[in-house]
């Protein structure tokens, strides 16, 4: 198990908090707070470590046909839509929700070429409002592939803060790759042609780059 590049501010912020918070704790509490602020601080400190981990896992052969989850997550949205941004046509879209616990980096869904980047500011709702889609912060990614296009969107959560997007306009990525990364609870919605055909189901616990989301035709 690896430790996320982005988790080093949040790991050292983290751990100089901590230090003071128990050297305060020796000096102004009994000893039974005291050990129960080192305790506090423990779990703080694990939570950080599991939330940036970033596991080993088998990267599968790129394959054009399919989509996989960019993100891990629970599956929350199965459905056609209106993507207005930048397809600006009816597509089916699928969105993962990302817990706190889960592993938040994100992956190439397919292989191809980014063909659109923006980053739009905006609120902090509940990753599973209705209008996170359209009015938090987020990232909207397109990818031209062999069998269409396919457009992801990194969505900020109540708690999240910061969304991160490596990747450039113009450039040829492969499946299964890091692209991105969100902090803390968020969201990420996949849009598919309306050819494509889904393999997943509502509520479904999916792993990037492990699960399919979609065949395209």
């Amino acid at each position: 198990m690896k430790f996320h590049k982005e988790g080093y501010p949040t790991l050292f912020a983290t751990l100089v908090f901590s230090a003071l918070f128990l050297v305060s704790s020796n000096v102004w509490f009994p000893q039974w707070l005291m050990l129960l602020s080192a305790l506090i601080c423990l779990v703080i400190l694990i939570i950080v470590l599991q939330f940036f981990r970033s596991p080993n896992r088998k990267i599968h052969p790129e394959n054009d046909s399919l989509v996989y989850t960019p993100a891990d997550g629970k599956v929350v949205v199965i459905e056609k839509t209106f993507e207005p941004e930048f397809l600006k046509t009816e597509c089916w879209q699928v969105s993962v929700f990302m817990s706190p616990l889960n592993v938040h980096i994100n992956r190439n869904p397919v292989s191809g070429t980014v063909e659109y980047l923006k980053y739009h500011s905006g609120k902090y709702l509940v990753a599973w409002h209705p209008k996170s889609s359209t009015e938090n912060e987020r990232f909207t990614t397109s990818y031209e592939t062999k069998n269409g296009k396919v457009l992801i969107r990194q969505i900020a959560g109540a708690l999240a803060r910061r969304i991160v997007n490596n990747l450039k306009e113009g450039q040829a990525v492969k499946q299964s790759q890091e692209m991105g990364f969100i902090k803390f609870g968020s969201r990420v919605d996949i849009f598919l042609p309306l050819s494509a055909e889904i393999k997943v189901k509502m509520d479904q616990v999916v792993k990037s780059p492990l699960d399919v989301i979609a065949e395209l035709k």
